[in-house]
């Protein structure tokens, strides 16, 4: 086993404690749903490129979203699947790699909250403000939102990260599946109450924005569908942000789960497994539920896969023929 020394370049990942009994089979879990979320969202983002009626701001945002959960799954659970297949002794990373993977898993969790803020706003002015919708929502305003999106994450998560990394190290093991901020941390033995403040703050924040515009633009939309006679209307408000709604509670759910183990040291195995399903449980059910409730996206599909059929049927015919 590799020796380790104080602030070593090398750190050794404690990952998740499967009995050699089911480690193939959890490996083939893991792999099976990393496929299953790339094809789900790759898939997606194809399908909103080719088809020229889905070029509207809720698709375009949701691209985002996609490309996120792209991201957040692929800088985790390739490097997971490799590390389950190794003894823990084994399961080595460079300082300069964990710091790029906690980057990038910071980065994921809060560009997903303010991507959806900013799809919870799109919904809010086509249902509340209809007539104006085309006028706000322009593609210039689309683009602006996307980097604010992106821009203000990174610069949050950039500040998060500098304060880890400015600190020495006397720990060279990550207790985690993979690298975030509070395992960089907590591998020094230095005071962290800034990275704490900071950390918190930067939840707090988060987290109150987030809610607190879901709270408001919903409340907004449900006064707008009780004042609203027109039932077409509040059918299509109720699809559209029942969608939107589902992800969001998906994302809040599984990230509360992983912030309420931290609490409780005993269940760090559970906590370990709540982090890797984060990632893969809402990175696959996202696609799902919008394909699902969007009926342009099911009527690509369905001319799709009917377009196929009919030129498999010609190509028979014409076999038989000859």
């Amino acid at each position: 086993m590799e020796n380790f020394t104080s602030n070593s370049f090398t750190l050794r990942m404690e990952g998740l404690k499967i009995t050699k009994r089911f480690v193939y089979p959890v490996f083939f879990m893991f792999l099976i749903s990393y496929i299953v979320v790339i094809v789900l969202n790759v898939g997606i983002l194809i399908i909103i490129i080719i088809d020229k009626h889905l070029h509207q701001p809720m698709y375009l945002l949701f691209c985002n979203l996609s490309v996120s959960d792209i991201i957040g799954s692929t800088h985790i659970i390739p490097r997971l699947l490799s590390d389950i297949l190794l003894p823990p002794s084994e399961r080595l990373i460079t300082y300069q790699e964990c710091v790029v993977q906690a980057f990038t898993t910071q980065l994921f969790g809060c560009t997903s909250h303010t991507l959806l803020m900013i799809m919870a706003f799109d919904r809010y002015v086509a249902i509340c403000n209809p007539l104006r919708y085309t006028s706000v929502m322009t593609n210039k305003v689309v683009i602006k939102l996307t980097v604010f999106a992106w821009g203000v994450a990174f610069v949050l998560v950039s500040i998060l990260l500098g304060l880890s990394i400015r600190l020495s190290r006397c720990r060279n093991v990550i207790k985690n599946p993979f690298c975030d901020n509070a395992s960089l941390f907590k591998l020094s033995c230095d005071s962290v109450f800034i990275n704490n403040v900071y950390g918190l703050t930067l939840t707090v924040i988060l987290l109150t924005a987030s809610v607190g515009s879901m709270v408001f633009t919903y409340a907004r939309i449900t006064a707008v569908c009780l004042t609203s006679r027109n039932k077409s209307v509040n059918s299509k408000a109720l699809k559209t942000c029942s969608t939107h709604l589902l992800v969001y509670i998906i994302m809040l759910l599984s990230g509360s789960v992983i912030i309420t183990l931290h609490r409780f040291p005993e269940y760090s195995d559970y906590r370990k497994l709540a982090a890797v399903l984060f990632v893969i449980v809402p990175g696959s059910l996202n696609p799902i539920i919008y394909g699902v409730h969007s009926k342009e996206i099911r009527k690509f599909l369905m001319e799709f896969f009917s377009s196929k059929k009919c030129f498999a049927c010609k190509n028979e015919v014409f076999t038989l023929n000859n």
